[in-house]
């Protein structure tokens, strides 16, 4: 069979350096003993990493030609391709309830909603590894008061501690992004419970960043649609701050204000 024809409307940049597609396989040994889901295999660059890892493995791909390509060259693992958009999919049975690694070379154009995905099941991943766009990468790994922090920094750092790994540049991949990759891991913490409202937690988050050159006390605004805040809650000392300053235990005690406020 031929090789598969990377197809723009999947966002596919198939990766060519085998020693990457080694590194970026090899990353997923930080969390050890689970078993491993590689989303968006295409031609299995990273896959041939992963099976001869002692551990068991599951492959979720939606290119139909990418799955025909995969169940011919890797005749063992035919009863462990899936071909299904990872986005739709109900992970709780994928491993049995067991948790799992999530890795692969992750579609530009979705992984953002991927690692949303994996904040929901939480409870099942452990560990996410894999490559991405590098300014992606760059806000998820970002710290507090530096210019990438932001909605994804927040959220994630929430619940998992993040590593930004190695940079990855364009001509390794058939045909080059636009721009240049990077690999991250993220690894989950201590965190069981934030102490505040999870869905308010993401609102506020969202809305505050929506308006990141403007103080608090303006970009929360929109929170308070039914009637204004009280006067008392602008003049909290966080309302002269813009989003980027506040850490995330300072975003879950802001949270609870907004909460008080609402209620």
């Amino acid at each position: 069979m031929r090789q598969v024809r990377p197809k723009k409307n999947l966002g596919q940049h198939f990766l060519t350096d085998l020693d990457i597609a080694r590194r970026i396989a090899d990353t997923v040994d930080a969390c050890p003993d689970i078993p491993v889901l590689e989303v968006g295999p295409g031609m299995g660059v990273l896959t041939q990493y992963l099976a001869p890892k002692p551990r068991e493995l599951k492959v979720v791909e939606i290119d139909r030609e990418s799955v025909a390509y995969l169940n011919e060259h890797f005749p063992r693992l035919r009863d462990h391709i899936i071909g299904e958009d990872f986005l739709r999919m109900d992970l709780d049975g994928l491993f049995g309830g067991r948790q799992f690694v999530l890795t692969g070379n992750y579609p530009y154009d979705i992984s953002t909603q991927i690692f949303f995905k994996m904040i929901d099941n939480r409870h099942l991943i452990p560990c996410c590894t894999g490559m991405i766009q590098r300014e992606v990468a760059q806000r998820i790994a970002s710290a507090p008061g530096t210019k990438a922090y932001g909605i994804l920094s927040v959220l994630i750092q929430a619940w998992y501690d993040v590593e930004y790994l190695f940079t990855v540049d364009e001509n390794v991949f058939n045909p080059p992004p636009k721009v240049k990759s990077a690999v991250i891991r993220m690894t989950r913490n201590d965190v069981r419970e934030l102490g505040c409202d999870e869905t308010l937690f993401r609102r506020v988050v969202k809305t505050a960043f929506n308006q990141r050159r403007k103080m608090l006390r303006v970009s929360l605004r929109p929170l308070f649609t039914e009637r204004p805040a009280s006067p008392a809650f602008y003049q909290h000392d966080m309302m002269t701050r813009r989003p980027e300053q506040l850490s995330i235990p300072e975003f879950v005690l802001l949270t609870n204000l907004v909460a008080a406020e609402v209620k």
